[in-house]
């Protein structure tokens, strides 16, 4: 029998916010549509949606098919047979699919000439700041190296050669853990070969600018204006572009201390790991910092200063390129931040804002009311990471004055706490803020990190007594930092997850967009409720799926603030939309990831699921060849490509999913963004060919998939699967490049 929508979604902890988010009296419906009666929702579709969404791999309430008879077939009102038979074979296309009347654009791809560098690799947030008609600045975040693909087309695309295979054999001995050149001699020549590639790599991450304009066909083209520019992974190490540091950060950043100093006081070289990011209304733009991790050691000590650049080494593997900072003795405690760029100033190479606090950055939303205090809100991305607040000390007056920047020097940042009844509260990090960490039993794997003392770092938690002896030695945040009480601030800001851990803020499930719609309310996507062995899980109690178990495939929160005031202590939640398959109650996507909402408060969302997983083979049972049921993880191959979905917030298909476009082999569509009058979304899509590289000769395989009809029926499907990417020239042996597309309808009215 297929689950109701609404009747999974309470059994995930709703029932009581559904009350309280509804006393809210807000603009539009809670959509929680009635999943199972899917015949109204069909019939709904055409008055609801304005495209015809476009046929992915697997049977949705809101798709329809051609049977082998040639008859449309919706497939909501389908017979199981009927649906096994329209979707018994499937080909994947290497290409970015979209609904009949719709088209796309290419308008950067890596390796194009930006200012007096180029467009950089794996492009993810994209921000568009109009300057005028038709007209503005498009800022793009470059996020991290995907190895295959990068290496085996950089000649081709950059045009120049770098030391790949002699790099790979000197480094191969050491293995996964890498090697740490940063002590070595400046004349050893691994040590020139790895500082060779890496300046390569950190050059092709960051943040770029690019002016665009709309010509008289409805296509946007570039303009190279002087405004057009790169801030790299090493932006102020040789041309002197440093970014500069505001908040209490910058006084653990000025002094001598327990760990690794870089000598440079307040100024920092370069950004990177740029994944997410938001837009102010007054034209700035902020770029988040996520997996800093991969590229320098992320613990600090009680005082806030850096582990030792040896502690990251660098290194190759089948996914990507890290321990860039290792060669260059970058200190970990500068990277991890929210960096705010004005996009019309060509002299701005950003400012990080450390009272926005220290973590895994993955977006940000921006909440801006005169009168009010700013809000700005961030999700740590990772496994057991938080969700933030930022509250400005004084309030804003005009929400277009450039001014309002200043408001992010000083304010208080918080934590949040979720309850299962759909309340929460705000928990600040501060010195006196009492530590009362949850235990780790109530957490997806076990276990819960806490801050080190006195070595620094943190240490794993794993039984409920050394939570308990933990909270019993340590009773405030100020026992477990060190320095003058504003270093003591900086110290907690710059190591915020551990001390929000402390704090006993929720330990949630892969914290991705966080999203301001017109009505004020926060729409948080959460990507995956797995745990890991090293960050451990979410709250079970918040986020867990119908058997009370982790739960891969994620969800959509709303998050209402009492009284809807930007600085409230608390607030009421909602699950708006889960992950999964429709006969469990899913919607047909998994590991929900950005999310852009439109003018009327629908919506757009891309997924993120995991790049060797996509297209994954499934057998029939569902059972592996050890007689084990496949893991939620693997059974991720049945969604196909990461796509783009829409999510309506009102009107008859509340609570549905429709399909409105498929991204190319192995990539991630990331970053949406409309222009203002909704005739354009640009879209981001990165690391195409990321496992298998470039697609040659237009190899393909079929593969099998165990696939269900939306209640629950197995049937086979042959899928065939390109073998790599040749996204976006499409022509046999086209290296696979980022990119970035703008998509508009054919015959140019609104996308919404």
């Amino acid at each position: 029998m297929t689950i109701k929508r609404r009747e999974f979604l309470l059994f995930l902890g709703a029932t009581a916010g559904s009350v309280a988010l509804n006393s809210c009296h807000q603009k539009f419906v809670m959509p929680f549509g009635d999943g199972a009666n899917s015949a109204k929702n069909a019939e709904n579709i055409p008055g609801s949606i304005n495209f015809k969404p476009v046929k992915g791999p697997m049977p949705l309430p809101t798709s329809s098919a051609v049977a082998e008879t040639g008859q449309l077939i919706q497939i909501s009102t389908a017979s199981a047979q009927q649906q096994a038979q329209a979707y018994s074979t499937y080909e994947v296309a290497d290409d970015l699919v979209l609904p009949e009347g719709f088209t796309y654009d290419i308008i950067a791809a890596w390796g194009d000439k930006v200012g007096d560098s180029h467009f950089g690799y794996n492009n993810d947030y994209l921000s568009f700041v109009e300057t005028g008609k038709d007209e503005g600045l498009l800022t793009v975040n470059f996020e991290y190296i995907s190895a295959k693909p990068w290496i085996q087309t950089y000649q081709k695309v950059i045009g120049k050669s770098l030391p790949f295979a002699k790099l790979e054999k000197a480094i191969t001995p050491a293995g996964k853990s890498g090697i740490n050149v940063f002590g070595a001699p400046e004349k050893d020549p691994i040590k020139k070969m790895v500082k060779q590639v890496a300046k390569a790599a950190l050059i092709d991450v960051g943040i770029g600018v690019i002016s665009v304009i709309r010509n008289d066909d409805g296509k946007w083209v570039r303009t190279n204006s002087p405004a057009d520019r790169r801030i790299t992974g090493i932006s102020g190490l040789e041309d002197g572009r440093y970014l500069k540091s505001t908040g209490p950060g910058v006084a653990v950043f000025n002094k001598k201390g327990k760990g690794y100093l870089d000598k440079l006081g307040d100024k920092i070289i370069g950004t990177f790991n740029n994944c997410a990011g938001g837009t102010t209304p007054w034209g700035t733009v902020f770029s988040a910092e996520e997996n800093i991790q991969n590229f320098v050691p992320e613990p600090v000590f009680a005082d806030g200063t850096s582990f030792d650049p040896g502690r990251k080494n660098f290194y190759i593997d089948a996914e990507e390129i890290g321990g860039l900072g290792n060669v260059f003795g970058l200190a970990g405690n500068k990277y991890g931040w929210m960096v705010e760029v004005d996009p019309a100033n060509p002299k701005d190479y950003g400012t990080k804002h450390t009272w926005l606090g220290r973590y895994r950055h993955e977006a940000v939303g921006i909440r801006v009311v005169a009168g009010k205090p700013l809000a700005f809100y961030s999700g740590c991305d990772r496994r057991s990471g938080h969700i933030y607040k930022f509250v400005s000390k004084n309030a804003v007056k005009d929400p277009k004055d450039r001014a309002n920047s200043k408001l992010l020097t000083d304010g208080m940042l918080y934590a949040a706490k979720f309850n299962a009844d759909g309340t929460g509260k705000w928990i600040a990090l501060k010195a006196d803020t009492p530590v009362n960490p949850d235990l780790p039993s109530i957490h997806a794997g076990g276990i819960i990190n806490l801050p080190l003392r006195p070595a620094g770092g943190f240490f794993k938690v794993e039984k409920d007594a050394e939570a308990a002896a933990f909270k019993q030695k340590f009773k405030t945040l100020d026992d477990l930092y060190e320095g003058t009480a504003n270093e003591k601030q900086g110290a907690i800001l710059i190591d915020a997850h551990y001390a929000a851990s402390a704090a006993g803020a929720t330990c949630t499930a892969r914290p991705e967009d966080t999203e301001i719609a017109p009505d004020g309310s926060l729409y948080i996507t959460f990507t995956s409720g797995s745990a890991s062995d090293s960050d451990g899980g979410p709250d079970l109690r918040i986020f867990q799926g119908k058997d009370g178990k982790p739960y891969e495939y994620g969800w959509i929160m709303r998050l209402i603030e009492d009284g809807n005031e930007p600085s409230a202590m608390s607030f009421q939640w909602e699950m708006f939309a889960a992950g999964g398959e429709p006969e469990t109650g899913g919607l047909g996507f998994a590991n929900p990831d950005n999310l852009v909402i439109d003018k009327g408060g629908n919506l757009w969302m891309v997924n993120d699921m995991s790049s060797d997983k996509l297209n994954g083979a499934v057998p029939a049972g569902r059972i592996d060849k050890d007689g084990k049921p496949i893991s939620q993880s693997s059974l991720r191959g049945l969604y196909g490509n990461n796509a783009i979905w829409f999510l309506p917030a009102s009107g008859p298909s509340v609570g549905e999913a429709f399909l409105f476009g498929i991204g190319p082999m192995e990539c991630e569509t990331t970053g949406p963004f409309f222009t203002e009058d909704e005739k354009t979304l640009f879209l981001a899509v990165q690391h195409p060919g990321e496992v298998n590289g470039m697609r040659k000769d237009m190899a393909a395989e079929n593969r099998n998939f165990a696939m269900k009809t939306i209640d629950g029926k197995e049937f086979m499907q042959t899928r065939k699967v390109p073998a790599g990417s040749n996204w976006p020239g499409k022509k046999v042996d086209s290296p696979p490049l980022p990119a970035v597309v703008a998509i508009r309808r054919v015959n140019s009215q609104r996308l919404t």
